[in-house]
């Protein structure tokens, strides 16, 4: 498998400012006393932290910092032992494994106990909870049953043995389960506060308990500033030095570079003109990442459920163009939805993108024959559609690209723009209030079926309405009865992507990410991960 090494997602934290005074001062791992705080900032607001709600990055990346679960990254971004306090001992079919658990602490010193992660399982699964992680619990014996309204919630296969023995049944034999349970939907949730708070759980400050490196302090549920202070009950605390972060949400990539600039920040984004701004600067770095750029078509529409005008979108979109000279940050055109550099085949190491091929790219001709046939089959001549998203201002520098060559390019077209709070268009896109919407999809672990399964007709994230039987199919054989034959599963996922974007269009991708951002040389020992969360803060720490 190809590795990415550390990269940053887009849209994520970005390490901002190194206060000094007197105070509060720690020693670093460089021999001198220096104050352990910093100040980072978020391209958008959380929607929240309970990890059974969360849709969108930073809100994941923050639960990260606060949660910690069996495993957690170590510095070679490698699943390492967190809360488990050794290896789990499997069964000789692979699909019991048994954790032992450490003795640990929730920030307000109540215990961690086993029957935690069952509660927190069963929340994501439980149908009544409408998650959209939900089909993550499938891993597990009965989870597909379960949040399909098949089988009860208590029968998903998560028990806890003793307050520190918990118990995980398989539906089928997965040798990267440490890599997915590092994921944030397998954080553990302290039982009777959770149920407490009932659904205002993870709303605000008050309405949160983790057991991670870091506890949140002056976050409302709509405010822009909090803080992240150390965690003193965190089993491992004597190995995190950072004492104080501050979080903004910073929306505008100007506004960091002119903070970064004025001696403010340490670690700011950097995009479009301000990436080429920077491009021969010594404090600017280009990282590639696993995260895909997409338009998500409604397929509950009368003119989004045409094939031809999936077709027709898709084919306008000169994506070169768009990566060069409207992102300029290393991101690459993306003619799949399986990332380039992920995932190898597992007998000849050619990588999935490459072997897969392009499909569907960009050809203005092709989109032009394609929308002629659409506006024939619908009988319209002219045709309006809404193209919505965040309002982070690359989201909306993207849906303007977007609309010049869809109006450009397809006779008869007008597209309108609808930019929105994050949390807003995370909404209207659950409730299919969208024709067209512009998202971002990072995957949790190096398997192509991560990107796959977002289209799956049971898939809580999938909200397009996309729903085709040999998809489903196809998706369920390669997680069952092809899970013990890499070379056969392998095709069937070739296969499946194909029909996803080739032959279907279901999924309109645009291009896979990077990020640039400005650095000075403060800051050390930022962990950042190819997949999943982002960014930890747990091993950072200030120079002098």
């Amino acid at each position: 498998m190809k590795k990415l090494g550390f990269i940053l997602f887009a849209g994520l934290f970005v390490l901002t400012a190194c206060f000094k005074n007197g105070d509060n001062s720690d020693e670093s791992s460089n021999g001198g006393s220096v104050q352990q705080e910093i100040s980072v900032s978020l391209s958008g607001e959380l929607s929240t932290l309970d990890s059974a709600q969360y849709t969108d990055v930073n809100s994941s990346d923050m639960i990260g910092q606060l949660t910690e679960g069996l495993y957690r990254y170590d510095e070679d971004g490698k699943p390492e032992l967190a809360l488990a306090s050794e290896e789990p001992e499997v069964s000789e079919d692979g699909l019991t494994y048994t954790f032992k658990l450490k003795d640990t602490n929730y920030s307000d010193g109540t215990a961690v106990k086993a029957e935690d992660f069952v509660y927190a399982f069963q929340s994501v699964v439980d149908p009544e909870t409408a998650s959209s992680s939900s089909n993550r619990m499938d891993i597990f014996k009965n989870g597909r049953a379960i949040r399909e309204g098949d089988k009860e919630v208590d029968e998903l296969g998560a028990k806890a043995i003793d307050d520190n023995t918990l118990e995980l049944q398989l539906e089928d034999p997965l040798p990267f389960l440490p890599e997915i349970l590092t994921g944030t939907p397998f954080m553990p949730k302290q039982k009777e506060f959770a149920e407490d708070k009932g659904k205002q759980y993870g709303t605000s400050t008050e309405n949160f308990l983790g057991n991670g490196p870091f506890v949140i302090n002056g976050w409302d549920g709509n405010n822009e500033n909090w803080t992240l202070e150390k965690n003193p009950e965190y089993w491992d605390q004597d190995n995190v030095q950072m004492e104080t972060i501050n979080v903004q949400v910073v929306k505008e990539v100007a506004t960091g570079t002119n903070l970064f600039n004025d001696n403010q920040l340490d670690y700011t984004l950097l995009a479009d003109t301000q990436a080429q701004q920077y491009q021969n600067d010594e404090h600017a770095h280009f990282e590639p990442k696993a995260m895909v750029g997409y338009i998500s078509p409604n397929q509950k529409r009368e003119v989004t459920s045409n094939v031809h005008v999936r077709k027709a979108i898709l084919q306008a979109i000169d994506k070169k163009n768009f990566t060069q000279n409207i992102l300029s940050d290393g991101s690459t055109p993306l003619n799949g939805f399986v990332a380039a550099d992920f995932a190898d085949n597992p007998s000849t190491g050619e990588d999935f993108r490459e072997e897969n091929g392009d499909l569907l790219p960009y050809n203005k001709k092709a989109a032009q024959a394609s929308w002629e046939k659409a506006k024939k089959e619908l009988g319209k001549d002219e045709i309006t559609l809404e193209l919505l998203s965040a309002d982070a201002a690359m989201s909306k520098k993207t849906i303007e690209f977007i609309q010049g060559q869809l109006e450009e390019t397809l006779p008869g077209l007008t597209i309108t723009l609808k930019s929105v709070p994050l949390q807003n268009r995370l909404d209207l896109q659950t409730e299919g209030d969208f024709d067209l919407v512009f998202g971002t999809w990072t995957p949790d672990y190096a398997d192509p079926i991560d990107f796959l399964n977002f289209y799956d007709s049971k898939s809580g994230l999938n909200s397009s309405g996309y729903d085709n039987p040999d998809y489903d199919k196809g998706l369920e054989e390669a997680r069952t009865t092809l899970a013990n034959d890499p070379d056969a599963r392998w095709k069937k996922l070739r296969e499946m992507e194909k029909l996803l974007v080739e032959e279907d269009a279901a999924v309109l991708p645009l291009y896979q990410g990077a990020v640039a951002y400005l650095k000075t040389d403060r800051l050390e020992g930022l962990q950042v991960f190819p997949f999943g969360r982002s960014v930890s803060y747990r091993t950072t720490y200030v120079t002098e």
